[in-house]
């Protein structure tokens, strides 16, 4: 890598709706010839298999008031604060063109520091509603880059409308054609989030065992759960007589899309995102407890749009769920128009957009 190459500072928390379109930027910003450096912590870093191997990932301290005991909780200021004055040391010394924070509080020392030094920069908000951090940051950038619009945003801070990048893993599928359920095996994908969704694990094995014998007989599931959670889910399917992979995570989440018939999952602005570029038919369960309900917001305008099906969390129970899976199951014409939908919602170029915007700030730093 080019050592006079632009610095791009990537700051992100330590889940799955905030590292992966932070690594579909960075894939896009070295095509592009630059360097990039991702801060996260701990959490975070589980997530950084997929990243390019020349990301320079570095944990920071950081901590929230959301976790621990007393003792933890009085720690935090302390944590945060060698956060920033580490962070804010290293860009005193490399000088990045541009720093962008991608929510979640490993994002604090990052941000803290690019505004202290006065680096160009940015935050990418991939839901309806600002996240905790990037709202106290929203008024401190150049720039709040929305995944969802409208996001909404405080009075004064500019915000743009980017969509939520993919990875390239997902870019690959974009567009794929869409095999409408019919006489054959059918694929169905239970996503829960990065973390899982213990609800899902309660509420879709059942589900799917109440459906009709014939229909039932031809799914095939793959559902991730919980660690603690995988070998009763995967029980449940095998009692009920259905084909079943049960995993705590899946890697090759953009290929199975493409396979499916019909996805369920929760409403984050990650999965969305993926579903809407490679173009499915789902059923959306927002997370009932997200910060301002923001799962919901993110879910409005594909279920606007005919593209899925939406259950909130106090109506969830099998007996709904399979009647919903149901119907997409047992009608290929409106399984086919709900994925037509779906990709008509897609923002593919989401990543280069991100980028130009990243790119124009930094050019700005530089005048």
């Amino acid at each position: 890598m080019n050592a006079e190459a632009p610095l791009l500072m990537i700051a992100a928390g330590g889940t799955g709706g905030h590292m992966f379109p932070a690594q579909a930027l960075a894939e896009t910003m070295l095509r592009r010839g630059w360097r990039v450096v991702l801060s996260t912590d701990a959490r975070g870093a589980r997530y950084t298999g997929g990243f390019p191997h020349v990301v320079e990932v570095r944990q920071v301290a950081s901590a929230t008031f959301a976790r621990g005991g007393i003792f933890a909780k009085l720690l935090v200021p302390f944590r945060i604060l060698s956060g920033v004055i580490t962070a804010t040391s290293a860009m005193m010394r490399e000088k990045p063109a541009a720093v962008i924070g991608f929510g979640g509080y490993p994002s604090i020392p990052a941000m803290s520091a690019a505004r202290l030094t006065g680096r160009p920069r940015l935050v990418h908000e991939q839901n309806g509603i600002l996240g905790k951090v990037n709202k106290v940051f929203a008024r401190r950038v150049e720039a709040v880059a929305c995944g969802t619009w409208p996001t909404e945003v405080p009075g004064g801070a500019n915000a743009v409308h980017t969509g939520n990048p993919v990875r390239a893993a997902v870019l690959e599928r974009a567009g794929a054609a869409y095999i409408a359920p019919g006489d054959y095996p059918l694929s169905v994908v239970v996503i829960g989030g990065s973390q899982g969704a213990r609800i899902l694990s309660d509420v879709v094995p059942r589900a799917v065992a109440a459906l009709p014998d014939q229909l039932r007989s031809q799914v095939r599931i793959a559902q991730q759960a919980r660690e603690e959670d995988v070998d009763r889910v995967a029980r449940a399917y095998a009692e009920a007589g259905i084909p079943a992979e049960v995993d705590t995570f899946f890697r090759d989440v953009p290929r199975r899309f493409s396979e499916a018939q019909l996805v369920i999952s929760r409403a984050g602005a990650s999965s969305i995102a993926d579903l809407t570029v490679i173009g499915r038919p789902s059923i959306l369960i927002p997370f009932a407890a997200a910060t301002g309900d923001h799962q919901t917001a993110n879910a409005r305008a594909l279920v606007d749009a005919g593209a899925a099906i939406l259950i909130p969390e106090s109506r969830l129970t099998p007996e709904v769920l399979s009647e919903h899976i149901a119907t997409v199951l047992d009608n290929p014409e409106g399984a086919l128009m709900m994925a037509n939908a779906a990709l008509a919602q897609g923002v593919p170029d989401a990543s280069d957009r991100l980028a130009d915007l990243v790119e124009e700030l930094a050019g700005r730093g530089q005048e």
